[in-house]
């Protein structure tokens, strides 16, 4: 085998990947897998971002959902006040990735100097106070009921894209190239997009930069780097890509709240993604996201028919209980650490490179 197969492996199959989500409207008809689809692309590239800091800088952090949250919130407030049209979003998402920066840039310059678990702590809880000020400042952001509101009218489902010599909307195998596949493809192609940046981003001398003050501070900063300055530097780049995914996902999802853009259960996510693909890999967050979202949508049904297949044996029906799923994906996740401690797309680029 050469030095690259586990490389070459990761990247055939994050490629198919791409191609699953690029059909995916084709594919899999029914809306819950196209939501399932959408929110693949919008979590790639949340994950990503936040790999570009705990995984290319060694930087911990618990604020990345407050990032999406402002880019998320930004266009719904917008959206919600001017109406549907691209000026709201294009301006909400400005206005989020200005309000993540100025943000990003009072943390990293007043929290980066000090020790890992402090500045978690610092990002925590500022992601914490700006969670209750958005539950308490109901008439802006609509408190713990959030925001409804339209999306531009190209996403409209009775939008036709295409229609046919008879003006009906045209169809391919059975899928219409309405609104809905329009507003599918937005998600598509400006996850794929920044995506792209940030993989660029990591092959850059830059991003040489960031993994060299990641396995050795002090040695970086003896040489001549100033490792504030690059610190700070990518924590702000991450929130602005973390800023455009909310505002993106925003415009997918046409409601915006508490439980969808700020929870911290979206930052739990976050990591477990992180380290089910591998971090400082990239690669690594296409395949996390993917995995875990997959489970957290279809896993419970997988065994629910699992229970009801094997009914009659003992034990295993109430073992295999659709309740118990989370219990069970608890169990695969711990499995996934135990024989994958690099992650998934980590654990393969080092295989292969030792072979």
């Amino acid at each position: 085998m050469t030095p690259t197969t586990g490389t070459y492996a990761v990247k055939l199959t994050v490629l198919a990947i791409g191609a699953l989500l690029l059909f995916a409207p084709f594919l899999f008809q029914d809306v819950r897998s196209l939501e399932v689809a959408a929110r693949i692309c919008i979590f790639i590239v949340l994950v990503a971002s936040y790999d570009l800091l705990i995984g290319y800088t060694g930087i911990v952090s618990f604020a990345h959902t407050m990032f999406f949250g402002f880019g998320a919130y930004g266009a719904a407030i917008l959206l919600k006040s001017m109406g549907p049209g691209w000026t709201p979003v294009i301006l909400g998402g400005i206005a989020g990735v200005a309000v993540s920066l100025v943000m990003a840039v009072a943390i990293g310059l007043l929290s980066l100097r000090v020790k890992a678990i402090f500045f978690a702590m610092i990002t925590l809880a500022a992601a914490s106070v700006v969670l209750v000020l958005t539950s308490q400042l109901s008439q802006l952001t609509g408190g713990e009921d959030g925001i409804t509101y339209r999306a531009p009218d190209l996403f409209k489902p009775a939008t036709k894209i295409l229609t046919d010599a008879d003006g009906k909307v045209l169809r391919l195998w059975g899928v219409a190239f309405n609104g809905k596949l329009a507003a599918y493809y937005f998600v598509f192609v400006t996850s794929l997009i920044l995506f792209l940046l940030m993989l660029r981003f990591t092959a850059s001398p830059l991003g040489t930069v960031l993994k060299a003050i990641r396995e050795n501070e002090a040695r970086a900063e003896a040489i001549g780097y100033r490792v504030v300055a690059y610190r700070t530097f990518v924590f702000c780049l991450s929130a602005t890509f973390a800023s455009i995914a909310g505002t993106i996902y925003a415009v997918w999802l046409k409601y915006t709240g508490p439980d969808t853009s700020l929870s911290f259960a979206i930052m739990i996510d976050i990591l477990l993604m992180v380290v089910i693909g591998g971090m400082g890999t990239m690669w690594g967050a296409v395949i996390g996201a993917v995995l875990l979202i997959l489970a957290q949508y279809y896993l419970r049904d997988l065994m629910g028919a699992a229970s009801e297949a094997l009914h009659g044996i003992p034990v295993l029906p109430e073992l295999l209980a659709a309740d118990r799923w989370l219990f069970w994906l608890g169990i695969i996740f711990i499995l996934l650490v135990y024989f994958f401690p690099k992650g998934i797309a980590g654990t393969a680029m080092a295989g292969g490179a030792r072979r």
